[in-house]
């Protein structure tokens, strides 16, 4: 299935439940609080793009898009603190992987009680999370994409790829924190 949108196509492939980080702790389901079998909102969309500039909101009104298609649901708080940790990490691939990765991949994950958004490009070095630093102007999205995942309740993580590349994800959970 392909979306249309203006300044290029966006493919999205739904590989069903598939695997991939997920949030600490037991789901509903594993746990055998919830009846068997996925709710309708459930499963797994990947997104590519060129690594260009016009790709940031682009994947964000994807995602935002998909969100609201399969009636996920979310908070409108935990819903604006995934699409800037897209932003983020869309950005960071089109700012510092693309001269070695000219496609980036978007993949959004919605299991029963979390959200699961990753970036993916082929560029081999793993980004860590700044310090703040008030005399920078920039260098902080990852800083960010933590504060964001870990206010939610939710956790972040950069991990190689097979082809030598890397992911970087970050799973909300749908529920808010306590």
């Amino acid at each position: 299935m392909t979306i249309e949108r203006e300044g290029g196509d966006w493919t999205m492939d739904d590989h069903g439940r598939g695997g991939g980080p997920r949030p600490p702790g037991g789901t509903a389901a594993e746990l055998g609080t919830r009846p068997p079998g996925p709710a309708p909102y459930e499963g797994v969309w990947r997104f590519t793009a060129p690594a260009v500039d016009a790709s940031v909101p682009q994947a964000r009104h994807a995602v935002r898009d998909l969100l609201r298609r399969q009636g996920v649901p979310a908070s409108d708080d935990l819903v604006h603190g995934l699409l800037l940790i897209v932003s983020e990490l869309v950005t960071n691939a089109v700012r510092h992987a693309a001269v070695l990765s000219p496609m980036l991949a978007v993949e959004v994950a919605v299991g029963p009680e979390w959200l699961r958004v990753s970036v993916e490009d082929n560029h081999p070095y793993r980004p860590s999370a700044l310090e703040t630093d008030h005399g920078r102007t920039g260098g902080r999205g990852l800083l960010l994409v933590r504060e964001i995942a870990r206010e939610a309740g939710g956790v972040c993580d950069v991990e190689h790829t097979a082809s030598g590349g890397k992911v970087i994800w970050a799973a909300l959970p749908l529920t808010p924190a306590r």
